[in-house]
């Protein structure tokens, strides 16, 4: 549940990212080039891999970060996304071993549902990636790798995968000793070096990276797309943790950098971390505001212009007005969110108000009486009605003994996911042909 759940979230980041994509500056002109020859670059085990899958998947890069990425840049890319759809050939290869098989329709579902939270109609999502040159099934083929290598894990795992109550109940005490201490919400992008004759080509990808990020590159989004660490499907995010829980060179840097900061590719064993600091704070000690509510959304089937909307999108101002008067309760909103098949999840789950922005909608948040519906929220999108539920004062810094449940389960997943990537290297016939530059 923890991985199926984790890919659904990072199907939401990169969906995000292509949509944003759309109101982005076009990429930068090139003149018109002849279609260039299908040639192998890699092959692992007997199946190859082509320049076209190498450049699809720079392509879907670029549409995701919803940057205008210069060709030279995704051209220092493809060396590294070469060895990357590499480790992804060994894992779909070891899925295909264990006789793991990821229906069609499972994908289907989870591009569906993606569509649908993003206000997409049915087959959109293959529209727009196809429509920006990138083929559909590169993204299919990261789903299905992604939602196949979860299940290798759990077979792998077995017994491993249950945390016991003594291990919570340690991780707690360790927890209370170290009461006003920092910790720190740190995000990473793990590149692995497999051999060290790649370890040159491997930080100029970690340069070329950071560049981007450095640009306004979404760190979740890129994290996503191109961490070898089993934390990419969370984005990257490693969540709260303690200098000793990270590598020494990791937690010095992080100790230093301000928050928003992206760190110089740093040498870590098996590889390359590019990390960043999303927040700190002192163990045991975090107050905040932590509101729940529940929201309708209506989406529009074009884009607005505030000057001159459209009868449909009057119509629809209207109904929301009436949404607005009408409902007096969360129960009510939901049932009419429900009703009403709205894209966007009716609880959009706990958010913490301080984090909130733009500014205007955290006040609103803040000052909109409880079980009281707010006025119409018009977007370019859509327009929103939201209810605020509960608004309550929690200490964000004391984890739950699941919140400490699902950080050791993930900790032992990733190991296990680095160990078995490269015990899969070190077994396979990788034969590598070139750069993969098309």
């Amino acid at each position: 549940m923890l991985m199926q759940t984790s890919l659904r979230h990072v199907l939401s980041l990169v969906i995000m990212g292509i949509l944003t994509a759309a109101a982005a500056p076009a990429p930068h002109p090139t003149p018109a080039q002849p279609i260039p020859m299908i040639r192998i670059v890699a092959v692992v085990n007997g199946e190859p891999i082509t320049n076209e899958d190498v450049a699809s998947r720079a392509r879907l890069f670029a549409l995701a970060t919803g940057l205008s990425v210069a060709p030279d840049s995704l051209d220092r890319l493809k060396p590294q996304i070469t060895r990357q759809l590499v480790d992804e050939r060994l894992r779909m290869q070891e899925v295909k071993r264990l006789k793991i098989v990821i229906p069609d329709k499972e994908i289907a579902a989870a591009v569906n549902e993606i569509e649908q939270r993003n206000g997409m109609k049915p087959g959109g999502l293959r529209n727009k990636l196809q429509s920006d040159g990138v083929s559909f099934s590169t993204l299919v083929d990261q789903i299905r790798t992604q939602l196949g290598w979860g299940q290798v894990l759990r077979q792998h795992l077995g017994e491993k995968l249950a945390i016991t109550d003594a291990e919570i109940s340690a991780r707690q005490q360790l927890e209370a000793a170290q009461v006003g201490k920092a910790q720190y919400r740190v995000g990473e992008i793990f590149i692995p070096v497999e051999d060290r004759s790649n370890t040159a080509d491997a930080q100029r990808f970690a340069e070329t990276v950071i560049a981007e990020l450095r640009k306004g590159a979404p760190f979740p989004v890129v994290a996503a797309q191109f961490s070898q660490s089993q934390t990419a499907l969370q984005g990257g995010d490693l969540g709260w943790i303690e200098p000793n829980q990270l590598d020494p060179q990791v937690a010095q840097v992080v100790a230093e950098m301000p928050p928003g900061a992206i760190s110089n590719p740093l040498n870590v064993p098996g590889g390359f971390d590019i990390v960043t600091l999303v927040a700190k704070r002192q163990i045991g000690q975090d107050p905040a505001t932590v509101v729940s509510m529940r929201q309708v959304f209506l989406p529009f089937t074009s884009a607005l212009d505030p000057q001159a909307p459209t009868p449909a999108q009057v119509q629809l101002f209207d109904k929301a007005k009436n949404i607005s008067a009408s409902v007096h309760s969360c129960d009510q909103m939901e049932q009419v969110a429900k009703d009403d098949k709205s894209p966007r999840p009716a609880d959009p789950g706990e958010v913490r108000l301080e984090s909130v922005n733009p500014p205007a909608f955290r006040d609103m948040l803040s000052k909109l009486p409880l079980q009281t519906a707010s006025k119409p929220l018009v977007a370019p999108d859509g327009i929103a009605v939201m209810i605020v539920c509960s608004r309550e004062q929690k200490n964000m810094a004391q984890l739950s003994p699941k919140d400490i449940k699902e950080q050791l389960l993930a900790q032992r997943i990733d190991l296990l996911s680095r160990q078995l990537q490269q015990d899969l290297r070190s077994q396979a016939r990788i034969d590598m042909r070139g750069s993969g530059t098309a």
